[in-house]
């Protein structure tokens, strides 16, 4: 049985940017086509009215996801990128805005209730601020936690370390204390010509020069003597030693195939 659906196996770009363009009009920063996706930056302060207009009037009934990024040296350092999903024309578009550490991003709660959750993971990881959010508070880092962990100037290490006490019987917070000193390696060989010293090797004692070499010019100086040599000698002329003669039948060499 034949089942026929209105929505294509495979959607096609082909119109969407400028049927989206020009339905947004003023709204619209900028926009493009990049590796096969339609990318639309908006203004901070539509993206309400944006997302809504996409959803109702394009069929864009989905908000797949909320992510950030940041780029430390812009003005405006981060950017919010909406995934949208269109059921009934299978397709996908990402929607961004651009804002700074202290210009907050009118929320989206009001047309997706899941956007309060990913709204606080940006807020969490980035320290993007959403006006309008009823409850935008941290939701992937411990309470008390100091920072946002996907921001470039935040140290990979941290600030803190938790552990459990057993002293204390609860966990407890510590400055973080590598066990070892994060170091550069340069990967050079030290047997093709390094000009420095190794990790370490600043700790070893220097070698003192030597006066005079030690060679072995004579037999004397190999520690053996002309005794020792002597039983080498006679060892090798002895030749093999006999087989011992036992009561006990040995077994002959097998006898040749074919003969």
């Amino acid at each position: 049985m034949t089942v026929l659906h209105s929505a294509p196996r495979i959607s096609s770009n082909e119109g969407v940017l400028d049927t989206l363009t020009a339905a947004l009009g003023a709204k619209v920063v900028a926009a493009r086509e990049e590796h096969g996706e339609i990318v639309i930056t908006v203004a901070r302060d539509a993206i309400e009215d944006a997302l809504r207009q996409l959803r109702d009037d394009h069929e864009y009934q989905q908000l797949m996801e909320i992510a950030g990024v940041d780029y430390p040296s812009r003005a405006e350092r981060f950017e919010v990128v909406y995934m949208l999903l269109s059921l009934t024309r299978n397709h996908r578009i990402m929607v961004k805005v651009t804002a700074a550490e202290d210009t907050p991003v009118p929320t989206v709660t009001t047309l997706w209730p899941v956007a309060g959750w990913l709204e606080r993971e940006v807020f969490d990881m980035y320290g993007v601020i959403f006006a309008g959010n009823p409850d935008l508070r941290r939701i992937l880092t411990d309470y008390g936690f100091e920072g946002h962990p996907f921001r470039k100037d935040f140290p990979l290490t941290g600030y803190v370390e938790l552990r459990y006490s057993e002293e204390d019987k609860r966990v407890v917070y510590e400055p973080v204390e590598l066990a070892q000193d994060l170091r550069q390696f340069d990967f050079m060989s030290p047997w093709e010509g390094a000009q420095y010293v190794l990790p370490g090797d600043e700790k070893a004692p220097a070698t003192p020069p030597v006066a005079q070499p030690k060679t072995t010019d004579t037999p004397a100086q190999t520690g053996a003597g002309a005794k020792a040599n002597e039983a080498a000698a006679d060892k090798q002329s002895a030749g093999a030693p006999a087989p011992e003669a036992t009561s006990k039948q040995e077994p002959g060499a097998p006898a040749p195939k074919g003969s």
